[in-house]
């Protein structure tokens, strides 16, 4: 393996020769098979050997090695390797020491394993979780967002020492007070914080866990219409949008696969990363989207222009992987793409357009999308069949008024009819 990487016999006796040759060498095949880059593996081979000296792994037959030893190693090595007063350059060389030390020693099963707290509360949570798994058939998003609420809040009861079976509503509504002033929330983000507490408290009074009343004594601020909307951009910026992802990257290609999805379909952050090989049919030039909020699959016919960006990404781009989701990581190890990827995906490029947006993730192409929908003279049912939305209420929401449109209404010339 090391010939493959390193042709200068110097070079390539230091890594034959070197200490634990034989268990870096099956670690480099390891790597391979993921399907990395000959320059990442020059990388890891690199680092494995730096690892191994500075730890001295082999004179420590079996011993373990704790995450904290790997971080004072890698904070003398970083030192000794980067220039002098060259603060980025020792973050960036101990990142990397500590971040190939850990997956270098997992391989070799001598990483000890960290002890962990389950957080206050965990048990419960769990259970939350799986009641609204098993028994009210919430999709894996609404599940996490909702536990995520939980785990939030939950902590903050044992630091002001108070405990869930003797809450009161002055309580709750104090923690979520300092919560939302220390994080800026706006009244919107509170609203959905305050209903997924709602609907833990519900449970937690079915258990006995907490006092009965809790739930319904939580209030949500008032939030109007417009104000609960994700302002997205104007249909002639999503053609800019897509015009600025015509090149010839990998990167781009790909971009351009998600953003015509986002925007020609108006499909959620999750339903993207969802989406799989056999979802698209590509004899009858139907798409069918399995990941809806109560997993109920939705079908579209499939436009050509979608079709033809997504065929080229898959011809060009997606690297060989057994993984059945549509997009994967450019990069080995390649995994699904994640919500948060996607979203470093999207922001870049819409605020490249110079348009000013509350937001700038992926939301925002599925709000311009129903905007587009609804200025095409589209009906709020075909809208709503359209995103998957459950209630008729949700879609009306994009027929707000609008204000720009009443004005000029309202200066036009009477022609002395008063």
């Amino acid at each position: 393996m090391f010939d493959r990487l390193f042709h200068k016999p110097r070079v390539l006796a230091r890594y034959r020769d070197g200490p634990l040759a034989e268990e870096r060498r099956r670690y480099l095949v390891h790597c391979a098979e993921q399907q990395m880059a000959r320059t990442t593996l020059r990388e890891i081979a690199t680092y494995t050997l730096a690892i191994t000296k500075a730890l001295r792994l082999a004179e420590r037959t079996g011993e373990l090695i704790t995450p904290g030893e790997i971080k004072a190693v890698a904070d003398v090595w970083a030192h000794r390797r980067s220039p002098p007063r060259s603060s980025p350059a020792v973050s960036a060389a101990r990142r990397l020491f500590t971040r190939f030390a850990t997956r270098w020693l997992s391989f070799l099963g001598r990483l000890q394993p960290v002890i962990t707290v389950p957080p206050p509360y965990d048990g419960q949570v769990t259970a939350f979780a799986d009641y609204m798994r098993q028994e009210r058939g919430l999709s894996p998003r609404t599940i996490e967002s909702t536990c995520r609420a939980a785990r939030e809040f939950l902590p903050q009861l044992s630091a002001a020492g108070l405990r869930l079976d003797t809450l009161t509503i002055a309580q709750v509504d104090g923690i979520l007070a300092r919560q939302a002033r220390e994080g800026n929330y706006t009244r919107v983000t509170v609203r959905g914080l305050v209903g997924r507490l709602r609907a833990f408290f519900r449970y937690a009074e079915a258990r006995a866990w907490c006092r009965p009343g809790l739930a319904a004594a939580l209030m949500a601020p008032r939030v109007s219409r417009d104000e609960s909307i994700a302002v997205g951009p104007s249909w002639a910026d999503v053609k800019r949008l897509l015009g600025a992802t015509q090149g010839d990257r990998p990167a781009d290609i790909r971009a351009r696969a998600v953003l015509m999805l986002l925007a020609v379909y108006g499909l959620r952050a999750g339903e993207i990363v969802g989406l799989r090989l056999e979802d698209f049919d590509w004899e009858r030039e139907v798409l069918t989207v399995q990941c809806g909020k109560r997993q109920r699959p939705r079908i579209y016919p499939l436009c050509r222009e979608v079709g033809d960006a997504v065929l080229r990404y898959l011809r060009e781009v997606r690297p060989r992987s057994a993984r059945r989701e549509i997009f994967l990581n450019l990069r080995a190890p390649f995994g699904p793409l994640s919500g948060s990827l996607l979203g470093c995906l999207v922001r870049p490029r819409l605020r490249a357009l110079g348009v000013t947006l509350p937001h700038y993730g992926p939301h925002a192409l599925r709000h311009a999308c129903a905007t587009h929908l609804l200025e095409q003279g589209l009906s709020l049912k075909e809208i709503g069949d359209h995103l998957g939305h459950a209630d008729p209420e949700t879609t009306r929401l994009y027929a707000k008024v609008d204000r720009a449109g009443l004005r000029a209404v309202g200066d036009f010339d009477l022609e002395g009819l008063l």
